[in-house]
């Protein structure tokens, strides 16, 4: 009776050893797949994960990228391997990984491409570029950090001319650099002809876009749109052709049309009826000036300049205006000072970072007459003076006093067209006792007009006196219907113009 329960244990035995051993089989397989191959299944072996789930050692991602990186498993910097093996490292590089995966069937990117990714800091953007088959890939920074990336700087590539096929600007880099035209000039050596170039950007205004475009006259745009950032919402991906044969495109050409309209119309509106107390109406307009550098981003441009027509003392408008309230969006801007009265030319002796220019801003380069009014109703002057203003010739008035000397005028629209170009960003302002009607005409027949970005002027017109109710000055005249229509006419034809006061 006891024969049949020792067969039933002896099978029984024999059946849990068989799966021990089976386990123990699979144990080893798994390890082996897992810790040796790097987790990735070939479709003739047997995986408990899918290919992107299988599980990896913090060694085998560092054996896996060293590989990458280098081809022969060893990237040096051990630093670089604790960084391979982040969460943070592997999203950014599955990020730019998907990007750079769209250019291939489009004909941007291909195997054979050799490519330069500017400005990178770790190099997810080369790692992404190799992990999918393009290793002719390296980034530049200041720090160097081998194999992926050599020490340089985006104005000044160390690289031989027409050397890679692709260039790749991400993380918003043009927006930071400083040195906007030196970055677009030296990926125009750079770059192939018939080269692409791709630049991530954070500014999504039409100013800034064609700025973008004013700096890459190399190249033509392919197209432009947003995507998804990897720390921001969105961003703008701009990719551009390098051209066998330059634009014909001048660096130097500038219109009133294209996106300047658009910003006008975004402005403060004109005060179209005529204020009965200017000197506090126009004043107090000053707080609702919608400031061009508050709208767009000025990041694109290669030099920042504020020119003060008709400056007076320091404090007038640069220290007390400029300095204090214009936003600059961080940028340092040159200042010029244009003014002919001698009274205030030795204060900006001491100031530092203003030019002045002790001259009469004027249509031509001539001798002029330079008178100072001193208006009798008036107990107290700037520093004594009154404000100045130009004739070609002396003449008088029972109405006010006249103080003259012989000043130089210069051709301030030829001079502005040889201080600044399209590539700049460029305010003026102009406080110049009635001489803008001369002036502006001037500015818009050279094409000078179309190199200022911000405009803030006075008008000067017969306005209502302060002193004397119900009188009207008899300095000028002009009257606020003019002004009206200056104003209306400048904006009109695409002049972002400020009633100034």
């Amino acid at each position: 009776m006891e024969i049949p329960t020792m067969k039933t244990n002896v099978l029984w035995n024999i059946l849990v050893r068989v799966l021990s051993y089976g386990v123990l089989l699979l144990a080893v397989r798994f390890t082996y797949i897992v810790t040796l191959t790097g987790g990735s299944c070939g479709s003739e072996d047997f995986c408990f994960f899918p290919d992107n789930t299988v599980l990896r050692s913090a060694a085998t991602v560092r054996a896996r990228a060293s590989f990458i990186v280098s081809g022969t498993g060893d990237a040096g910097d051990s630093h670089l391997h604790d960084l391979w093996t982040t969460k943070k490292w592997r999203r950014t590089v599955d990020y730019y990984s998907s990007i750079f995966q769209d250019f291939v069937p489009e004909g941007f990117l291909s195997p054979d491409s050799k490519v330069l990714c500017v400005d990178t800091l770790y190099g997810e953007d080369v790692f992404a570029l190799r992990e999918i088959g393009i290793v002719d890939s390296v980034g530049i920074s200041k720090k160097s950090s081998p194999p992926l990336i050599v020490s340089g700087e985006s104005h000044r590539q160390p690289f031989d001319g027409n050397t890679f096929d692709f260039v790749f600007a991400g993380n918003a880099c043009l927006d930071r650099s400083v040195r906007p035209v030196e970055f677009a000039s030296e990926v125009g050596r750079t770059l192939k002809a018939g080269g692409f170039l791709v630049v991530h950007t954070m500014a999504k205004d039409s100013y800034s876009f064609t700025s973008f475009l004013d700096l890459f006259n190399c190249c033509t745009l392919v197209r432009s749109r947003q995507i998804d950032g990897l720390d921001f919402p969105s961003v703008r991906q701009i990719v551009m052709k390098k051209e066998a044969i330059p634009s014909g495109r001048s660096s130097d050409e500038c219109s009133l049309g294209g996106h300047k309209p658009e910003i006008i119309l975004n402005a403060e509106m004109i005060i179209e009826q005529e204020p009965l107390k200017p000197w506090i109406t126009l004043k107090r307009n000053v707080r609702n000036v919608k400031y061009l550098s508050a709208m767009v981003d000025i990041s694109f441009k290669r030099r920042y300049v504020y020119v003060d027509v008709g400056a007076r003392s320091y404090g007038s408008s640069i220290g007390g205006w400029f300095k204090k309230q214009y936003p600059k969006q961080n940028k340092t801007f040159e200042v010029y000072a244009i003014e002919a009265d001698k009274a205030f030319h030795e204060e900006y002796k001491n100031k530092k970072g203003v030019a002045l220019l002790p001259y009469a801003a004027w249509v031509r380069n001539e001798t002029l007459f330079f008178e100072i009014t001193r208006d009798a109703s008036k107990k107290t002057m700037e520093r004594g003076r009154g404000m100045g203003r130009i004739q070609q010739s002396a003449r008088s008035s029972t109405s006010y006093m006249l103080d003259g000397d012989k000043i130089q005028g210069f051709d301030f629209a030829d001079w502005l067209k040889k201080t600044v170009s399209v590539k700049d960003y460029v305010v003026v302002k102009m406080d110049v006792e009635g001489a803008e009607f001369h002036l502006i005409p001037r500015l818009i027949e050279t094409g000078a007009m179309c190199l200022i970005d911000e405009f803030f002027l006075e008008c000067h017109y017969n306005r209502w006196q302060r002193c004397c109710p119900g009188q009207r000055s008899f300095k000028y005249q002009k009257t606020y219907g003019q002004c009206l229509e200056l104003f209306t006419s400048l904006r009109e034809s695409g002049v972002l113009v400020h009633q100034w006061w």
